[in-house]
């Protein structure tokens, strides 16, 4: 943890610095802008008495300006890249200090049909999506949550390299994700998609030919006046010719510069982020194989994004009235930007959904490596191909202050179900929480918190907490028995690791006992491995019908007429329940 914040607070230092030094070049070219600008007005002013000498000063002095304003932009994107470094590793030093209430919670991504999105914390408020994402594309933010949610057991070991490799490379991570959240668009990557599958070209073919043949008639023209040759007045005409052929197009170049000015951001940052994927060199397999994805025929499509990107910033000079006058009336250059745009699209538009998805992808795990950084003390599982499903030495669950955190060994073999008792508050739930996150968490590839960890990939499927449908009249006894429906389904078809809390607890007690000890009986006959939490001590029986079946448990103890816990699994049934005790504690009962 110290390590930790002095590394932090060091980079925040250090970006901080390049903020100021990108405040003072900002500055200076916004002086000389406005000086060239100044010269360039006075110098026409008294050029006025000439006409060609006033276009000559124009020629000189509207291309500097334009520099100077490129120029400008391109300082001011560094800055605004350098900015949001400081804000990442501020970020950083709050989450250190448990505070996340600047990351999103992800409550969107819940599934109340998943396998176990609903029971182990894994989004909403303090969720394990919210302490670990870092994503900043929205689809990033997406792709991490459909990696928690996939409940793949494939390639755990290729993840964990990837994971690693990634994690470690925390300029590379800050740099990309700074990037990626520089991309402000109004319409998403999705939509852009379909943009370019959907788009009709308007541009005749034969503009391909007509802007060169009018550009050098128009020198032609531009010389022959400026030696005297022609009157005024032809040059005049010239230039309206031009003006009326950019004219009959002027709607639909002026949509396409519409829609170009909302793209052109999203791919000048995209383009970016594909460079840096491009130019890294990875080693783990996974990342080799993602960037490989956006490298075709050894051509590198950072470069054709960025060409794309270029070819919609010329419209964006539509917007200069001074470009309009010149450029359109002497070059047709609106004909030619636009034929271009089209071109690009007709060549590579199928190509840009695999460049964003792969984009999403380092996106995404990005975060994953930064969790992996950010705890150093958790462990990578050893994957095994052993009949122990799991076995975790000092056991503790992630999202738990790690200074209050009691830690557990847990030992399960592939067949076997823990029947875990215990007093209210003794720490089951906790417990089985931290055994379905370690399951989500190893499959993804991430290092889980324990000690050590030999683990043999099992799907998970839970059942903790069952809610009542109001909306679908559905009472909280049938929304359980729908749940147990449910697995009892999905373990026909996979193994799975079947974690469970007080199972039909919306019925009597008599009936909850013999149907709870059904169902553990169906689930142990079909070799299913689990675990379940339970009040009801006479559960405990199975174990003595089914020797797979193991009783465990949490205890409390008074203590000079106080409730003590110590949070530790033991072997065995509870035989100290809480409820009375704390009843008359705080008074509701005599």
């Amino acid at each position: 943890m110290k390590n930790l914040l002095e590394l932090y607070t060091q980079r925040v230092a250090d970006f901080e610095k390049q903020v100021a030094a990108y405040n003072q070049k900002l500055q200076g070219l916004s002086t000389l802008r406005l000086l060239v600008f100044l010269f360039t007005a006075v110098a026409v002013y008294f050029a006025s008495v000439n006409a060609k000498y006033v276009i000559g000063t124009l020629l000189i002095g509207i291309p500097l300006f334009l520099y100077l304003v490129t120029k400008h932009a391109n300082v001011k994107s560094m800055k605004a890249k350098a900015q949001e470094l400081v804000d990442i590793n501020l970020l950083e030093l709050q989450v250190l200090e448990r505070n996340y209430t600047k990351l999103s919670t992800g409550a969107e991504f819940k599934q109340s049909a998943h396998f176990y999105s609903q029971d182990i914390d894994l989004f909403g408020e303090g969720s394990f999506y919210q302490i670990s994402n870092r994503t900043k594309l929205l689809e990033g933010s997406k792709k991490l949550a459909d990696i928690y949610l996939e409940n793949a057991i494939e390639g755990i070991e290729e993840k964990q390299e990837a994971i690693k490799e990634i994690g470690h490379m925390i300029d590379w991570r800050q740099e990309f994700s700074a990037m990626a959240s520089l991309t402000k668009t109004e319409t998403s990557t999705q939509t852009i998609v379909q943009w370019l599958a959907n788009y009709v070209p308007f541009v005749p073919k034969a503009m391909q030919y007509i802007p060169l043949v009018f550009s050098v008639l128009s020198i032609t023209v531009f010389l022959a006046y400026f030696f005297d040759f022609i009157p005024e007045s032809v040059l005049i005409l010239w230039w309206a010719l031009g003006m009326i052929i950019v004219g009959l197009f002027t709607k639909k170049v002026m949509k396409l510069g519409q829609d170009a000015t909302k793209l052109k951001s999203t791919f000048d940052q995209y383009n970016q982020l594909l460079a840096m994927i491009e130019r890294t060199t990875f080693t783990s397999t996974l990342l080799k194989d993602r960037q490989a994805k956006i490298i075709s025929k050894g051509e590198k499509n950072s470069k054709v994004l960025k060409k794309f990107a270029t070819l919609l910033g010329n419209l964006d000079r539509n917007n200069n009235l001074l470009y309009i006058l010149i450029a359109n009336g002497f070059f047709l250059r609106s004909l030619v930007d636009c034929l271009a745009i089209e071109k690009w699209i007709a060549a590579h538009g199928q190509e840009v959904h695999n460049w964003f998805e792969t984009i999403t992808f380092f996106d995404a795990y990005s975060s994953l490596g930064n969790y992996a950084f950010n705890h150093t003390s958790f462990t990578y599982p050893t994957i095994t191909n052993s009949k122990e499903v799991l076995r975790s030495k000092q056991a503790g669950h992630p999202l738990l202050d790690p200074t209050k955190s009691v830690l557990n060994d847990i030992s399960i073999d592939r067949g076997e179900f823990f029947i875990i008792t215990g007093a209210n508050m003794a720490g089951k739930s906790t417990f089985l929480r931290t055994v379905s996150l370690q399951i989500m968490m190893a499959n993804v590839g991430l290092p889980v918190c324990a000690e050590a960890v030999n683990y043999s990939p099992i799907k998970l499927i839970t059942s903790m907490r069952t809610t009542d449908s109001l909306t679908d009249d559905e009472s909280y006894f049938f929304s359980e028995l729908k749940r147990l429906r449910y697995i009892v389904d999905e373990i026909q078809t996979d193994r799975y690791f079947i974690v469970l809390d007080e199972i039909l607890k919306g019925t009597n007690s008599t009936d909850k006992a013999l149907g709870s000890r059904k169902f553990v009986e169906r689930l142990v006959k079909s070799k299913s491995t689990g675990i379940i939490a339970t009040h009801d001590l006479s559960l405990c029986e199975v174990a003595t019908a089914y020797p797979t079946v193991k009783n465990h448990y949490f205890d409390a103890e008074i203590i000079n007429n106080e409730l003590h816990f110590d949070y530790t699994f033991k072997d065995g049934i509870c035989q100290n329940m809480n409820a009375s005790f704390l009843l008359k504690k705080m008074g509701i009962v005599e």
